[in-house]
């Protein structure tokens, strides 16, 4: 199979007839043997009963139903264990993307042989305060933390190579950083493309400006798990026993000063729990024990694979 279309969507009943219509277009006027996953992310509208209606009418069109709201990144997850397709295409349901991109994007991942190619929306029709302006301070502090050089980290629109999206693990709120994921994985060819944005023509975002700050902390957590994912104990072990070593030498150099007043001047009056230091040096060293013990229990976490799924399929069609 050439390609799979993966389609998250929550309440968008409105636009579910003529995306489907223009993916079908383009796919058939490309000759490209095709299949359209559309996941509802427990959706309280009649989505699911329209994608019945299309799967019915073609055996192209497949769905996942989420027995309630887990979010995108969960949505992407489920999809990526189904599809067939060598390239695959996300897009999200609102109209805002443009499914006639589907032939350039899927020609740079098979002719110009791209792991992932995301989508650039360098002329935006979103709000200007609340979306533009944080998405470009976002997408700046992105690029210089992870070292993926992207215009736009959260555009919904990309390409990937199929054994991308079977490599990369998407959880939580991951979704924004599957380029980073990928690039962490080993994909290094991984570049963008502008393409066509217009205003929503139905209904209303599913996204606050919150998901900006959730979004920075998931890069932070990102730039950790990469680095020390799978060695906790060189991140606590080695900052534990410095912490450990500084309280060590502090009560040290506090016994040994105590000593000195004792013998060599005979003053008993300096009290070791009166000096500010020790409570530091103490402080210090208990920190540095637990943060070793924290890095041995994470070397044994990570034994323990993530066999559980953090979400609940419904129904398959």
């Amino acid at each position: 199979m050439n390609l799979s279309v993966v389609v998250p969507l929550l309440n968008e009943e409105e636009s579910l007839h003529e995306l489907y219509a223009r993916i079908n277009k383009v796919c058939q006027e490309n000759q490209l043997s095709y299949e359209i996953w559309f996941v509802d992310d427990g959706s309280t509208d009649s989505s699911w009963q329209i994608i019945e209606n299309l799967s019915k009418e073609n055996h192209h069109v497949h769905g996942i139903k989420f027995s309630r709201n887990y979010g995108k990144s969960q949505a992407l997850h489920a999809a990526f264990e189904k599809v067939q397709g060598d390239v695959v295409i996300t897009m999200d349901a609102d109209l805002q993307d443009f499914p006639e991109e589907i032939p350039e994007l899927y020609s740079k991942i098979v002719d110009e042989k791209y792991d992932l190619v995301s989508g650039w929306k360098k002329k935006r029709f979103d709000n200007v305060m609340t979306k533009n302006l944080p998405s470009k301070l976002f997408n700046s502090a992105a690029r210089n933390l992870s070292g993926v050089e992207l215009h736009d980290f959260n555009c919904g629109l990309k390409a990937y190579r199929k054994q991308v999206v079977k490599s990369v693990d998407v959880y939580g709120d991951l979704h924004r950083w599957i380029p980073v994921l990928a690039a962490n994985a080993g994909f290094k060819r991984i570049t963008e493309k502008p393409v066509q944005h217009q205003a929503r023509p139905y209904g209303t975002s599913k996204f606050g400006t919150e998901r900006f700050i959730r979004g920075f902390l998931d890069l932070i957590t990102l730039w950790f798990v990469s680095k020390f994912g799978g060695r906790p104990m060189h991140f606590f072990g080695a900052v534990g026993t410095l912490m450990f070593i500084f309280g060590f030498f502090s009560a040290f150099w506090l016994g040994a000063t105590k000593l000195v007043d004792v013998y060599y001047y005979h003053v008993y009056g300096n009290l070791i729990a009166e000096n500010p230091w020790f409570y530091i040096a103490l402080t210090m060293m208990i920190m540095g024990t637990l943060l070793f013990v924290a890095g041995f229990l994470g070397e044994l976490i990570i034994r323990q694979s993530r066999g559980h799924k953090n979400y609940h399929i419904e129904e398959v069609i």
